[in-house]
C-alpha cells in the first residue's frame, strides 16, 4: 500500500449518511470532506433500471454541494417547494376545467380506459438527459 493512499481514503470517507427511499426512486444525502478537511454534500439520486433482457441496472445522478453554498441553495430550494405548495391546486384546477366532460354513455364504455387530453404534450422528464 502507497503512502498516501491510506491518507486520501481517510479524506474522502463518508461523515455522514442518510438514505431516502421515495417511491421508484432512492436519494443518498452524503456528507464527505474535502482535503482541507472541509464537509460537502453530495446528493445522489439513485433509479433502478430494466433492460429488455429482464437484466437491471442503476441510473445515478449527483450533485456536489459545497458549504458556502448551502445557505443559497437552501433559499432556493424553500422557495421552489412552497410555490409548487401554494400553486398545485390551483394548476390541477385549470387542467379539470380544460378536460371535456364526458358523457354518461361515454363513461360507461371506457370505464376501464383511462382518458388523456391531447392538447398537451407528453414529455417523459427522464428521457430529458438522454
Amino acid at each position: 500500500m502507497e503512502e498516501g493512499t491510506d491518507k486520501n481514503s481517510m479524506e474522502r470517507e463518508e461523515i455522514f449518511s442518510k438514505t431516502v427511499r421515495a417511491g421508484k426512486r432512492t436519494y443518498f444525502f452524503d456528507v464527505k470532506s474535502t482535503r482541507q478537511s472541509d464537509f460537502y454534500l453530495t446528493i445522489t439520486e439513485s433509479k433502478k433500471r430494466f433492460t429488455e433482457d429482464g437484466k437491471f441496472s442503476y441510473d445515478k445522478h449527483k450533485i456536489f454541494l459545497y458549504k458556502e453554498d448551502f445557505e443559497k441553495f437552501m433559499e432556493g430550494l424553500s422557495e421552489v417547494v412552497d410555490y409548487i405548495k401554494e400553486n398545485s391546486t390551483v394548476v390541477e384546477q385549470v387542467w379539470k376545467e380544460r378536460k371535456p366532460e364526458s358523457s354518461d354513455e361515454e363513461t360507461k364504455t371506457d370505464s376501464a380506459t383511462p382518458k388523456t387530453d391531447t392538447s398537451f404534450t407528453d414529455v417523459n422528464f427522464e428521457d430529458l438527459d438522454k
